[in-house]
């Protein structure tokens, strides 16, 4: 009889894997769906309430000129958007947190392929709303290939329109796993951002974007790619 793997090891064979990023994140879904389910429900009812309050809507849209930030990166450096795109176009993605398995496969896949972005001319760095001190289990995850700044109280993250609160219940379940958002951000509010990626030019402007309230979905390596390809284009 064949044993189902523990969500753990479930984990790492994703993470091994070299399907397709929304692939490994279905897949992942799909696990916690039949090994976790409390979990599972409860992030179908975040994800419904987040998509009825229309969360993420007002985030910039192709064309627009993505505001500037000034966010703390590793040994308390401050990393600017005009630092980010002083060579070329950046990928800009925001991430829950280092607890967030969903955002772990997002960042490992793309540490992946960061040579294919630095190739199309590109720039990474990925947003998350908790002190550096936290952080470092994802920089070993994806090799610390990429800065991984901190957006305190999700300050940039509120300027755009792209901030949820987890809700009590869901609050209740990541406590009893150990997760502690208060601890991890300095703050008791229990907001998280939407996960989303922007490619952003040279000149600021948003190139593509990804912008979905259920954070189990991404945007693909292809997407990421074709349009900093695009970017590059323009520029002659």
């Amino acid at each position: 009889m064949t044993q189902t793997p523990s969500l753990a090891e479930a984990f790492a064979d994703i993470c091994a894997s070299d399907a397709p990023l929304n692939q490994r994140l279905a897949t992942y879904a799909a696990r916690l769906r039949e090994l976790n389910f409390p979990f599972a429900e409860a992030y179908d009812t975040l994800v419904a309430r987040v998509l009825a309050g229309e969360v993420g809507s007002s985030a910039p849209v192709v064309g627009d000129t993505m505001p500037d930030f000034m966010l703390p990166g590793r040994d308390g450096q401050n990393v600017s958007l005009h630092d980010v795109t002083r060579r070329g176009p950046a990928v800009i993605s925001f991430n829950r947190g280092h607890w967030c398995s969903f955002c772990k496969i997002e960042l490992r896949t793309i540490a992946e392929h960061y040579d294919e972005i630095v190739s199309a001319g590109g720039e990474m760095v990925s947003i998350i709303p908790e002190k550096q001190e936290f952080i470092k289990p994802l920089r070993a995850l994806t090799l610390n290939k990429f800065q991984i700044l901190t957006d305190i109280d999700n300050g940039y993250a509120l300027s755009l329109g792209l901030v949820m609160w987890v809700g009590e219940h869901l609050k209740a379940l990541m406590q009893g796993r150990g997760y502690h958002l208060e601890t991890y951000h300095g703050n008791d509010g229990w907001f998280i951002p939407v996960p989303a990626t922007f490619v952003v030019g040279t000149d600021r402007k948003v190139a593509a974007r990804f912008v979905d309230p259920d954070f189990r979905r991404r945007m693909d390596i292809d997407e990421i790619l074709a349009a900093l390809h695009a970017c590059s284009t323009e520029k002659f």
